[in-house]
């Protein structure tokens, strides 16, 4: 795989500029429902980002009019275990689909979802393991889980979604399983903008372009500040991990350069007032 445009069956990867990858879940007949071949090409994708160094920024997106339905249950055919079969079989099943959030979350690259539509069960947890969530006028959001019988509480959901919305909202959406829209979504912080559908991709794009101009361990570094300390045990914890961070960035060439041009440009635009 190569940061050039290229297509799985499922997974479309294009490079949209210097250091910016789209990844677009490519099954739009069945709303990107996930099925093996997607779970394949989404793990041969996470393992290529891990140490592609000309990729910066992953901006995550869907084919057509949803971003992802879910589970297909109709595609998987004998890979969904039978409700009989032993509860090894059915764990392992389990735990290759959790791992999927867990694959996009430990990226080293920012990774911003572009929600452009319907965003359900195992969707709405691909998008809540981003770090950036940016979606359509149109988008929809849903925790299906509940609605088949089945916890609401799967492939992260239970840990992600309190911690961007709160403990209350995220109980009603999970419990309760309502569909959530756009401005629901927005009001309640678990998207950071909303666009208009035809504006979606280029505003994730612009975004992902400004990222992608910074210095890719500040970004890094920051991106794992903000992981572990959600969860410090308090805030001299967090502070130790900041404090090491910081004096990891602040003797790299790149910080150097940055902050040799930042005073540059404040010694320039002094010089011009006082002028």
């Amino acid at each position: 795989m190569s940061n050039e445009s290229e297509m799985g069956e499922v997974l479309a990867v294009e490079a949209e500029g210097s250091g910016v990858l789209v990844v677009r879940l490519n099954r739009p007949e069945r709303l990107n429902a996930i099925n093996h071949s997607m779970v394949e090409e989404i793990e041969a994708t996470c393992e290529w980002l891990a140490s592609n160094a000309e990729t910066r920024v992953v901006v995550l997106t869907g084919a057509g009019r949803g971003f992802c339905s879910g589970l297909d249950i109709q595609d998987f055919g004998t890979d969904i275990p039978d409700p009989d079969a032993s509860a090894a079989d059915r764990l392992r099943f389990q735990e290759r689909m959790a791992a999927l959030p867990s694959k996009i979350r430990a990226l080293p690259q920012a990774v911003i979802a572009a929600v452009n539509g319907p965003c359900v069960g195992g969707g709405m947890a691909l998008c809540l393991a981003a770090d950036i969530r940016v979606a359509s006028t149109s988008a929809s959001f849903g925790n299906a889980a509940i609605l088949l019988g089945l916890s609401g509480g799967e492939m992260g959901m239970s840990y992600h979604l309190p911690r961007i919305v709160g403990t209350g909202v995220a109980a009603d959406w999970m419990i309760a399983g309502p569909p959530v829209s756009a401005q629901e979504a927005d009001r309640r912080g678990l998207v950071s903008e909303l666009v208009d559908p035809e504006a979606l991709l280029g505003r994730a794009i612009e975004v992902a372009q400004h990222i992608a101009r910074l210095s890719p361990l500040a970004v890094q570094l920051t991106k794992r500040a903000l992981q572990v300390n959600t969860d410090a045990a308090d805030l001299s914890a967090a502070l130790e991990l900041e404090n090491r961070n910081q004096v990891l960035a602040v003797a790299t060439d790149e910080s150097v350069a940055r902050r040799a041009e930042w005073s540059e440009r404040g010694r320039n635009s002094a010089s011009g007032f006082s002028s």
